[in-house]
């Protein structure tokens, strides 16, 4: 195991965050999270990501990583003996992984934040259809992907899983603020199913934020865009 203090600096509300504070969780590594006010940043997040000057970061020691998926992959390979492995152990599974872990931040995230951030009804009406459009895809993915199993990963959490559960509790706020309907049994029942089981899982429940919380910041947030 590699020595070395770990920090996480991050936002509590981002789903990148999230997404690093559960495998860490997940494989029982100590870490401190330091929030991070990214209207005013400051000299240790500025210091440890000078390129984007974003959350999250990892700081290992006198080491600092940058961008989740990159961090994600990193904890994987240097604690790859403590619990299950996150990615697959094949490199073409590793590829498809990967190419799914894209699509959720280019198309998913992309289509949700839009929504937000739409200041017509117009645009909020295209990007809720982008966002039902790209959660009905990962409904295919997750069908071929799982093979009839409970997790993307298999039986167990795995890459995916990780990459994607920290945006349920956003694509729910955003139901709740718009009065629509994104996660639907009708039209991505395993998806739904699958939304259940991770959020019974303890270091999921541990990092995602109450949902009374998240809608406050996505109403405010809403409100700055």
């Amino acid at each position: 195991m590699a020595e070395g203090e770990l920090k996480v600096l991050g936002l509590w509300a981002s789903p990148f965050v999230m997404r690093v504070r559960m495998v860490l969780e997940q494989k029982g590594l100590n870490y401190e999270h330091l929030e991070q006010d990214l209207s005013n940043k400051g000299e240790l997040l500025l210091k440890h990501n000078p390129i984007y000057k974003k959350v999250p970061v990892l700081i290992h020691g006198d080491r600092s990583i940058c961008e989740s998926l990159v961090i994600l992959q990193y904890i994987d390979e240097n604690w790859s003996k403590i619990g299950p492995p996150l990615l697959p152990s094949t490199p073409y599974e590793r590829a498809i992984a990967r190419f799914w872990a894209m699509y959720i931040d280019d198309k998913l995230q992309a289509s949700l934040r839009g929504i937000l951030m739409a200041a017509t009804e117009e645009a909020i009406t295209e990007k809720i259809a982008d966002t039902c459009a790209a959660l009905q895809t990962l409904e295919g993915a997750f069908k071929n992907y799982s093979a009839g199993k409970e997790f993307f990963g298999g039986d167990s959490i795995g890459y995916l899983d990780i990459i994607l559960g920290p945006f349920t509790v956003w694509i729910r706020i955003v139901e709740t603020i718009y009065g629509t309907k994104l996660l639907d049994e009708a039209k991505v029942p395993l998806l739904v199913e699958w939304e259940k089981r991770i959020l019974t899982v303890d270091y999921v429940k541990n990092v995602l934020p109450s949902v009374e919380r998240l809608e406050e910041f996505g109403r405010a947030f809403r409100a700055t865009a």
